[in-house]
């Protein structure tokens, strides 16, 4: 039996220690808002915070979670946070698929940096968007960010 921290509840699962974050998320605790895309973490539509940090769950044993805090898409609040708001307000989704991987990879961006560069978004921001919708990215996060 695994403890993990999720959402800031306490949660055992029956999981063989190498299981990807992703499934265990997915499958075991059935928090759906995490997304599978690539499966080797090049896409980020799995993208989850450990301890504040984004990180690919497809390719992040459960065991290395453990001890830490796990925060998914589900996890960001009951009220909008201001980046899903933007979101919202710039029509960023298309086909939504990538958008809570975005978000938290947006979301970390911002708790680090809250007034980003052009720049300073671009290197950050290494999900995929398969509709392409980076230019409303970009400025839902500026939005957010003031």
């Amino acid at each position: 039996m695994i403890t993990l921290t999720i959402n800031g509840k306490a949660t055992d699962v029956d999981v063989e220690p190498d299981t990807p974050l992703l499934w265990v998320l997915r499958d075991t605790v059935k928090l759906t808002g995490t997304k599978f895309g690539c499966g080797v973490a090049a896409c980020g539509a799995c993208t989850v915070h450990v301890d504040g940090e984004p990180v690919r769950s497809c390719s992040f044993a459960v065991s290395d979670a453990v001890g830490s805090n796990i925060t998914t898409i589900e996890g960001l609040g009951e009220k909008l946070t201001k980046i899903q708001q933007a979101w919202i307000e710039e029509q960023v989704p298309q086909c939504g698929y990538c958008q809570s991987g975005m978000i938290m990879a947006a979301t970390a961006l911002l708790s680090e940096n809250p007034s980003p560069t052009d720049e300073d978004i671009d290197d950050a921001m290494t999900n995929i968007c398969r509709c392409g919708s980076y230019p409303r990215i970009r400025k839902a996060i500026h939005r957010a960010a003031s």
